[in-house]
């Protein structure tokens, strides 16, 4: 079962991806399925630049909440899709076409939805 801090940061998250334009954002809880994380954030972004920008911004985003970013790269991906590892949340910025290839929600699908509303 997630617990309630990570739940807190993961909607915290989403919510700020959302609130940089990222598309059909989605949290899974997957700590009853998954090993090695409990949590992961989906969104879309509609450009390569998009993709560059929301990163950096979620990067300062995470400082700011004293998450750490496992995997902290000086360049993002140039293939649409960026996972950004913060140990227990795993972070999946992709582009439409990457989505819809991958389908991370399906191959997931035994994870729970967290609400992201208020």
């Amino acid at each position: 079962m997630l617990d309630d801090q990570t739940r807190r940061d993961a909607i915290a998250i989403a919510r700020f991806i959302t609130d940089h334009k990222g598309v059909d954002t989605v949290a899974l809880d997957i700590s009853q399925t998954c090993g090695w994380a409990e949590c992961f954030i989906i969104a879309t972004v509609n450009s390569m630049g998009h993709l560059r920008g929301i990163t950096k911004e979620l990067w300062g985003f995470l400082a700011d909440m004293n998450i750490e970013v496992i995997n902290r790269r000086k360049n993002i991906a140039g293939d649409g899709w960026e996972l950004i590892d913060c140990s227990s949340i795993l972070i999946h910025l992709m582009s439409a076409e990457m989505r819809s290839f991958y389908t991370l929600e399906k191959l997931w699908h035994q994870g729970v939805p967290i609400a992201l509303e208020a």
